[in-house]
């Protein structure tokens, strides 16, 4: 009875494993089409470009003989005129020239010290210290107010001066700053480096945070303004405008705010465990002077004001957000 069974059931299964498999796909692209289905918005722009140091050049001192002598020195010899013959040969004088050999020495040390220093001034300079923090901030998606600043920054902001980004940056972590009552996660990064890989690690840290963007809806970017209307937003595809519109009327819980700061010089901020690690890491993210911020990124997701983070979408996209 058993094997009859056993028979009867087993032709069903591969047809029953493929179904399963088939809808497993069909799912999974989907919650794909609707992850890719939220757009953001981004304000950046800065250069990683070290400046030349401004050397002075010093011509070589010269040696002017004696007037008279031509040259030539009593004992034989040019050039070190009492080292050669009476150091080595003897005569009147050993001790001057003992002297003179010392004084010598001593400068030359001292050159070639200085030179050392000025060597490593100068890879200071061409290639100095440079810290690239990422701060990242959750809100509850009632803080439409947020995203209104950020959309009226991002439209008038002069991304292509230091003192523009500067700026932008003193007004983003402002606008957080007003807004402790929606703060729900929060996290801080910090590495520093030297120039020459600092750069990569910043536009490493930007494209991570881009690629969870379908596109971005909202950017000025050293100072070039793009902005999509939402119709084409939702007319981007079928199935992604279908997605998109449900997703509107459907809005979920949280915005997610990140800032990516290039600055040279030491930056240290605090681990984020609570509020007041968030307000202390914000002061000094808005503290950073025009004449130390290399680069900057602020984007943010959603941009749209009806379109926000579900929980399971924070949860997958920014695993390293910790409540606070």
């Amino acid at each position: 009875m058993q094997k009859k069974l056993i028979s009867y059931i087993k032709p069903l299964l591969k047809p029953f494993i493929l179904l399963v498999l088939v809808l497993g796909l069909s799912l999974g692209q989907a919650n794909d089409a609707f992850a890719a289905s939220r757009g953001g918005g981004r304000i950046g722009g800065g250069s990683f470009r070290s400046p030349m140091p401004s050397r002075t050049y010093t011509s070589p001192r010269s040696y002017s003989p004696p007037m008279g002598g031509g040259g030539y020195y009593p004992g034989g010899g040019f050039g070190f005129p009492f080292i050669a013959p009476t150091f080595f040969i003897g005569g009147g004088g050993s001790l001057l020239t003992i002297l003179v050999f010392f004084a010598i020495a001593s400068f030359l040390v001292q050159t070639f010290r200085r030179s050392q220093v000025e060597g490593s001034d100068y890879d200071a300079v061409t290639n100095p210290t440079v810290s690239v923090a990422r701060l990242q901030v959750g809100l509850l998606a009632n803080a439409r107010e947020l995203q209104a600043d950020l959309d009226k920054l991002a439209a008038s902001a002069n991304t292509g001066s230091t003192a523009g980004l500067a700026q932008v940056l003193q007004e983003t972590t402002l606008a957080l700053l007003r807004h402790p009552e929606y703060w729900t996660h929060a996290n801080s990064t910090v590495q520093q480096s030297r120039l020459a890989s600092a750069e990569a690690e910043f536009n490493r840290l930007a494209l991570n945070e881009r690629s969870k963007f379908s596109r971005e809806t909202l950017s000025n970017v050293n100072n070039q303004l793009q902005q999509a209307p939402l119709d084409a937003l939702l007319a981007a595809g079928d199935d992604g405008g279908a997605l998109a519109t449900q997703e509107l009327k459907d809005p979920g819980e949280f915005i997610v705010v990140t800032l990516v700061v290039g600055a040279q010089g030491s930056l240290k901020l605090p681990t984020v465990n609570n509020t007041e690690d968030l307000r202390q890491a914000l002061g000094i993210l808005g503290g950073v002077a025009s004449d130390r911020l290399l680069a900057l990124e602020v984007l943010w997701t959603p941009q749209a004001e009806d379109d926000v983070l579900t929980r399971d979408d924070l949860l997958v996209e920014y695993p390293s957000l910790k409540l606070v």
